[in-house]
């Protein structure tokens, strides 16, 4: 792994991706809507930065051109299919063999046998009432995009993750193949860890081709990785 892209490089995850990647010495590509860019300034003689949005195919054609891997931050914004958008750009023009890492929430299922708490059901069909009503939010548009991802031949991983939060990192979180599975105690995660488990999935062969739901432990010795 040598050159990535990181597209939503601007958000809070994706600076975190950015410190990891480049802490791995990797060649780093940029995507950020135009008006972010000033949020990578402390990457600014690090990175390249490639402005737009990032359904914008043709933004995302250049950006990842030449990359060994992609990491993809899937943001279910407004009503113009911006997630399932983002995610067909990156299939369709990155290249033969890469790595694409996706991000999105617990909610996705692959196979539909995770199992939700009560509390985490009701949360999520008020976020998709509020986020419907008032024309911010889509969740159904990333639920589309990921059916995208999973039914592509790509070396693709999707990694779910639930309540993030801001802190000095854990370390890598747990992850298992299903929401529910008892190792995932806990549904929180710090956002610096979360992007730490973006940036180890390019190199993971074990994560190609599946949805890895992530989490903490508690317990000390839980927390071990089992990539």
């Amino acid at each position: 792994m040598n050159k990535i892209c990181i597209i939503g490089a601007s958000g809070k995850l994706g600076v975190y991706m950015v410190k990891h990647a480049l802490a791995r010495d990797y060649e780093v590509v940029g995507v950020c809507r135009k008006k972010s860019v000033d949020k990578l300034d402390e990457f600014k003689d690090r990175i390249t930065i490639v402005p737009g949005a990032t359904n914008d195919r043709n933004v995302i054609k250049k950006a990842v051109e030449g990359c060994d891997g992609v990491l993809t931050v899937l943001v279910p914004w407004g009503n113009n299919q911006y997630s399932s958008g983002t995610a067909k750009a990156v299939l369709d023009f990155a290249k033969e063999g890469a790595r694409l890492v996706f991000s999105c929430g617990w909610h996705i299922s692959q196979d539909g046998k995770d199992v939700y708490s009560t509390s985490f059901k009701r949360k999520l069909r008020m976020a998709t009432w509020v986020g419907k009503f008032f024309r911010v939010v889509d969740i159904y548009d990333q639920e589309m995009a990921t059916r995208l991802i999973f039914n592509g031949k790509s070396r693709w991983t999707v990694v779910r993750g639930s309540d993030l939060e801001e802190g000095e990192s854990q370390g890598l979180p747990m992850w298992s193949a299903h929401v529910g599975d008892p190792i995932l105690d806990s549904n929180i995660t710090r956002r610096i860890d979360f992007a730490l488990f973006m940036v180890e999935a390019l190199i993971s062969d074990d994560l190609i081709h599946k949805s890895p739901a992530i989490g903490w432990m508690s317990n000390v010795l839980g927390a071990c990785l089992h990539f």
